[in-house]
């Protein structure tokens, strides 16, 4: 069944759905008309020689400019040609899909003064499978993300490059075999295309999709160590959460709790200290912290996925063009940065649970790192270092973006968001937090195989899922191969899944 777009109600999950998994997507009739309308709105005022810029006029420093009549038909073309400036290696396809069907929804909200046939088009790519080949960097995250979406205005002209069915050809091949009309760009059409912050919007939702659920396997690994560590569990008492207020908080507290029910930890059989050390007690905060800061920047990622983020902006019912700054990044950038972050902190975390594993002046009567052979053997010691090696370059990341503003364009852009370098940094962040997770995840399920008591029932599961794929380490061997197991498992969500189908949903 296809997702319908309308211009409101688009979520990251649609956002996913259609760009990840390929969900067909349709464009519903009255957003269709409200293109119309306006498109017919913009052509009596072109026909009035009313001056709009970016449609008579040159844009940025240029604004100033006011083309001929000759001019205003070959603008598009150029204005597209010196915008597809981007570097660097392309971007994956669910990046480029996601600001597809971003540009899309702004389009149907009928204030982007594009004709029909282009919106048509770029619905007709995704449902047909042609993707453009995109540069991953070039965009500064304000005029929008002119770069990489000038590489996708590209093929409306028959032009650039673009997968399809697994192969990189032209543009025009691609179009040709997956038998689209090139609708080609008459006024307005390629500004009206490009002049969005979409490719970071998309980028970071397809980020908070994937965060969330990192954050729910890094209260699997917390319970996991938790109960190999002997911890009072008393600190994750509902009331303790409940009292402070905190959302993410609460989530957590509950989360866990859920993990390690049935459990003779949970039960009060095990001995316990009196008080644990922070990162064994304020889990629930820390990671509550970063559920909470990943809901504002839900929050406004989806704002931005069903607002107008275009320039000009037509009023169609006032028959008025504004013309202003929507394609602004940092509405997006801001929070995303700050989401970047949680996801660091909650990492560091982690270490710190994995140093209280490996230590055994702090591991409650595991042997020194974990292997049975102390000496002779060095055990989970080395899985130590690769984890902290990736929280360094996460504390490098986590600096933001969004203050990071240079000014182009002769100073006539002279704030920009720099939201694309939010985006990408927050992808390098997250792939070192499966990393990360993954290992102490195994440093636990390790830990576990040195206890003999009984374990909650999400945590068995979890242990389970782990043993499937990485055996206890009884002698050394080398433990790259372990690592990046790990760290696919904790990627494609298996333990999450299993988790979740036996104790039911994380949050």
């Amino acid at each position: 069944m296809s997702i319908i777009i309308n211009g409101s109600g688009l979520t990251i999950e649609k956002v996913v759905a259609i760009a990840r998994h390929h969900e067909q997507v349709e464009l519903h009739p009255e957003a269709l008309e409200r293109i119309r309308i306006c498109r017919a709105m913009l052509e009596r005022k072109i026909e009035a020689h009313e001056i709009m810029y970016g449609v008579n006029t040159g844009i940025g420093e240029f604004s100033e400019v006011v083309l001929s009549d000759d001019q205003v038909k070959d603008f598009q073309k150029y204005l597209i040609y010196n915008h597809a400036a981007g570097i660097g290696d392309p971007m994956p396809e669910e990046w480029v899909r996601g600001a597809i069907v971003g540009r899309i929804n702004v389009h149907a909200h009928g204030n982007s003064g594009v004709r029909a046939e282009i919106t048509q088009t770029l619905i007709e790519m995704l449902n047909r499978g042609v993707t453009p080949w995109v540069c991953t960097k070039g965009s500064v995250g304000a005029c929008g993300d002119l770069a990489p979406m000038s590489q996708i205005a590209l093929l409306l002209m028959g032009e650039g490059k673009a997968w399809y069915k697994g192969e990189l050809c032209s543009g025009a091949e691609a179009m040709a075999k997956a038998g689209i009309a090139v609708p080609g760009l008459k006024a307005r059409d390629g500004l009206a295309t490009i002049n969005g912050s979409n490719v970071l919007t998309a980028m970071s939702a397809i980020f908070l999709f994937d965060a969330n659920n990192w954050l729910k396997q890094a209260e699997i690994a917390a319970a996991m160590s938790l109960e190999a560590l002997k911890a009072n569990m008393r600190p994750y008492h509902p009331l303790l959460h409940e009292v402070r207020g905190f959302k993410g908080a609460i989530r957590s507290a509950a989360s866990i709790l859920k993990l390690v029910a049935g459990g003779d930890l949970a039960e009060g059989k095990v001995k316990c200290k009196v008080q644990d050390a922070y990162s064994m007690r304020s889990t629930p905060q820390v990671i509550g912290a970063a559920h909470d800061a990943l809901a504002f920047a839900r929050s406004q990622v989806e704002i931005e996925l069903n607002g107008v983020g275009d320039n000009p902006i037509f009023f169609p019912d006032k028959e008025i063009q504004l013309s202003g700054a929507n394609f602004q990044g940092s509405p997006v950038s801001l929070p995303m940065d700050m989401a970047g972050a949680a996801i660091t902190m909650v990492s560091v975390l982690s270490e710190r649970r994995l140093n209280r594993l490996n230590n055994p002046a702090l591991s409650v009567g595991l042997p020194a790192f974990l292997t049975k052979g102390a000496g002779m053997f060095s055990g989970l010691m080395l899985s130590q270092y690769t984890a902290d090696m990736q929280i360094v370059e996460q504390r490098i990341l986590s600096a933001p973006a969004s203050v990071q503003s240079i000014p182009a364009a002769a100073d006539q852009e002279d704030f920009v968001s720099m939201g694309m370098n939010t985006a990408i940094k927050n992808f390098h962040i997250l792939d070192n937090a499966y990393g990360v997770l993954g290992i102490e995840m195994m440093a636990a399920a390790q830990a576990l195989d040195f206890r003999d008591y009984k374990f909650g029932k999400g945590v068995t599961k979890a242990h389970a899922v782990v043993r499937r794929y990485v055996d206890f380490l009884d002698v050394d061997r080398p433990l790259y191969n372990d690592h990046n197991t790990m760290k696919e498992l904790i990627k494609r969500i298996e333990v999450l899944n299993e988790v979740e189908a036996l104790v039911g949903d994380l949050g």
